[in-house]
């Protein structure tokens, strides 16, 4: 059986996948970004550059969700621990968005405090290009 396809689908699905994992759906875009330049590794900067970016709509869109709630909602603890963290660093708290769990929180959290968006996208951005360029690094292709 082979599993080749096309650059161009690999592509595709990656920044669909890169968008979903950047979601509250469970994804794992760095198996996927993986796959795609260890099958295509002419396509590595097109494919840093499409997970980062599906990843990074991802979490906006978690961001305006967030963004979305009431102002007044209750939090438990831990829940108001992370959000006065978020209020005292800011919108550069959320180059740690690339996190499993914890980076779901950081975008709804950040939309919820109306924290600037461009200035989260940007952070948020930076941080996820960083984990993608670590999978490239690790796929030895570079």
């Amino acid at each position: 059986m082979d599993f080749s396809f096309t650059a161009e689908a690999g592509l595709a699905g990656l920044l669909l996948a890169s968008f979903l994992s950047a979601t509250l759906l469970p994804g794992g875009s760095e198996a996927v970004l993986f796959a795609v330049i260890r099958l295509h590794p002419e396509q590595t900067l097109a494919a840093l550059l499409l997970a980062t970016l599906g990843n990074t709509l991802g979490g906006m869109v978690t961001y305006f969700m967030g963004r979305a709630l009431p102002a007044r909602v209750g939090a438990d603890a831990t829940a108001a621990y992370r959000i006065n963290a978020l209020r005292r660093h800011g919108a550069p708290l959320l180059i740690l968005a690339w996190a499993p769990i914890v980076g779901d929180a950081l975008c709804a959290a950040a939309g919820w405090l109306r924290l600037p968006p461009l200035a989260c996208v940007g952070w948020m951005a930076a941080g996820k290009a960083a984990r993608y360029v670590l999978v490239v690094a690790s796929a030895g292709v570079v």
